[in-house]
């Protein structure tokens, strides 16, 4: 799978450097990836799950959420935000238009 942004993903993974190594090796295994449903994805990551029109999985025993949207069709991983277990649980990113 292409994923598109990461250097937004980059960017805001260096507010939380204690993560770094979870994004790594989400993004290495996206890379690879040819995911066509979420249960594809549950093989790998077992407690990823679609909120709204986003896949959330959880990184680092539940302390962080990765937000993306998958367009499994052209195989393309839009991320969207990386946020703590509390950012989410806030619930703002589901002001986002696309959710």
């Amino acid at each position: 799978m292409k994923l598109i942004a990461i250097s937004h993903l980059r960017k805001d993974a260096k507010k939380y450097p204690d993560v770094k190594k979870q994004i790594d090796n989400w993004y290495a295994i996206v890379k690879r990836a040819q995911w066509q449903n979420l249960e594809e994805i549950n093989q790998i990551y077992r407690d990823a799950e679609v909120v709204g029109n986003f896949t959330v999985f959880n990184l680092k025993g539940n302390h962080y959420r990765l937000i993306v949207g998958i367009n499994y069709e052209s195989q393309v991983i839009y991320y969207k935000y990386l946020l703590t277990h509390a950012e989410y649980d806030k619930g703002r990113w589901k002001n986002d238009p696309y959710f």
